[in-house]
């Protein structure tokens, strides 16, 4: 028999309980963070800034409870739960995840991969093997490497840090516009994943709160400057970056983990050595 004042005290207890949560840091997270600290929710929100691959590593360290974390990282945790109807995603260019190099891909012989998001490394292996169809040697990324790239050697880059890349270099390969021609889905770049069940009824409040941020979009982009003269915010929030977590996005989770799951199997690092 279940003891009702035990049970209410454990329900206070929870409540008081404030949720570990760290996002992606990046520009295309500013609408659903924008909703999260607008809401009747952020007083239960520990709630802290990373780059991707930080957002991941806390995930699988047991430092944080919720994340918006690249989805390369979901195979390894031993338990993840997708809490949310939304997403950072595309269906189709997605303008900051993105190949930069002097010479066309054809002709490139290394790629500095991004060590921000192991997301976006896989993509780009997954890509060059079943789309591009081309060997390279993939270089490990260290700050400035951005630099580097030239003469053969080509480089990752994600995020922010793309902006007004494509007119320093003479060759741009957009990553989400390739994977919609290779296979005809959506992409997902990042998802809220719990490494522990989720009430449904703080599920239902933390979608809630996204989908605020997302309705007052046009007020967001008043409060924000764009980070560069040529880049459009309301363009790169309406038109590139998809935030619904839909069916097709899922059929393409499915596909791209698929991917990861087999080549984490021939990896011999560790998890922390591979996010």
């Amino acid at each position: 028999m279940v003891n009702t004042a035990q049970a209410a005290a454990t329900t206070a207890d929870n409540t008081l309980t404030r949720q570990r949560v760290v996002a992606v840091s990046y520009l295309n997270t500013k609408p659903l963070l924008y909703g999260l600290l607008r809401s009747e929710l952020q007083p239960e929100l520990d709630l802290e800034l990373a780059i991707p691959s930080e957002c991941a590593r806390r995930l699988v360290a047991g430092e944080a409870d919720i994340a918006l974390v690249p989805v390369a990282v979901i195979p390894e945790l031993p338990e993840a739960h997708i809490i949310s109807d939304y997403c950072i995603g595309c269906n189709g260019p997605v303008a900051t995840v993105c190949l930069y190099g002097e010479v066309p891909i054809e002709e490139m012989t290394a790629i500095y991969l991004d060590h921000h998001s192991r997301t976006s490394v896989m993509l780009t292996r997954l890509l060059m093997q079943e789309y591009w169809q081309k060997d390279v040697e993939f270089l490990e990324a260290e700050p400035g490497y951005i630099d580097r790239i030239g003469g053969t050697v080509g480089g990752l880059v994600i995020g922010d840090r793309t902006i007004g890349l494509d007119q320093r270099f003479t060759h741009t390969y957009d990553l989400g516009a390739a994977w919609k021609d290779h296979t005809g889905l959506p992409f997902v770049f990042a998802a809220w994943v719990a490494v522990k069940p989720v009430s449904p009824a703080f599920v239902a409040r933390f979608n809630q709160a996204l989908k605020q941020g997302l309705d007052h979009l046009p007020e967001l982009q008043m409060l924000l400057s764009s980070p560069h003269p040529d880049f459009s915010l309301t363009e790169y929030f309406t038109h590139y970056i998809e935030y619904q977590f839909d069916a097709g996005k899922k059929a393409a989770l499915a596909r791209f983990l698929t991917f990861v799951r087999g080549q984490d199997k021939k990896s011999t690092g560790t998890v922390a050595e591979r996010l």
